[in-house]
């Protein structure tokens, strides 16, 4: 399905339960709930499939990735309701994966190279954001609420970068000059993009509240990133990368 499709669809229901707020329920700023969230993201930055010329992953870390946040809360009857949210948050992650005839740009000590590799890759991934989340959400129960809308993200801090090694570039395309890569660190290629990164990503969060107590509940997302991880203009890596990250946490009513 189109990602722009999705994300039309998911705007126009949120902007549909709006109104019925700004109609029924008086001020939307009236009879707020607010809630502050702790929690720890899984996930990474991936390409949808994975291509050919990426052969095997033999190395995958998860950083130490956080979030930290508060929502406002407005409910809207009937178990509807809609939740707003300011969230700064840090993803990232390590990989370390064998590829064939991978587009590739990288320095060799002086040099700069520009081929398709084969061999080892190794990309380090770290992302600092504020993030806005809008959400409809529907009360299952007086302790389980289903949350489903966008999210919006500007980047703080960003970097993406790392090093080929243990295998040999070929200069333009698959036939040109081998230039061979090093296991040490005067041998290998390294390689930063992290300056073609966008500063806003935008996506679709799903995800479930459970309240155990009467302050106290745990939660679960899933964010997919709808818009690709690098500017347009980039095209060292052909496919492209989307940030897509599961988060578990704890929340906590604030009023």
């Amino acid at each position: 399905m189109n990602k722009k499709y999705i994300l039309r669809q998911t705007l126009t229901m949120l902007l549909l339960m709006a109104g019925v707020t700004y109609g029924h329920c008086g001020n939307i700023f009236d009879n707020l709930i607010y809630y502050g969230r702790l929690g720890y993201n899984l996930g990474g930055t991936a390409p949808i499939g994975m291509p050919a010329t990426i052969r095997s992953l033999s190395k995958f870390t998860i950083k130490v990735n956080t979030t930290i946040g508060l929502d406002a809360y407005k409910p809207l009857g009937n178990r509807w309701g809609m939740m707003r949210g300011f969230h700064i948050e840090n993803k990232g992650m390590n990989t370390d994966a064998r590829v064939k005839n991978y587009k590739m740009e990288m320095r060799q000590g002086s040099e700069s190279l520009k081929g398709v590799f084969t061999g080892q890759v190794v990309t380090r991934v770290e992302e600092w954001m504020v993030t806005l989340p809008l959400q409809a959400t529907y009360d299952v129960s007086s302790k389980v609420r289903l949350k489903l809308g966008p999210y919006f993200s500007y980047l703080l801090s960003n970097k993406f970068e790392g090093y080929a090694y243990d295998g040999y570039l070929r200069v333009g395309d698959p036939t040109g000059d081998k230039i061979d890569l090093g296991t040490d660190e005067a041998s290998r290629g390294t390689y930063d993009f992290s300056d073609s990164m966008r500063k806003w990503q935008f996506g679709v969060d799903v995800g479930a509240d459970w309240y155990f107590s009467r302050q106290f509940g745990a939660y679960i997302d899933m964010s997919w990133g709808l818009s690709g991880l690098f500017k347009k203009d980039f095209n060292t890596i052909e496919q492209t990368l989307y940030p897509i990250y599961g988060t578990i946490g704890l929340t906590y009513k604030l009023h």
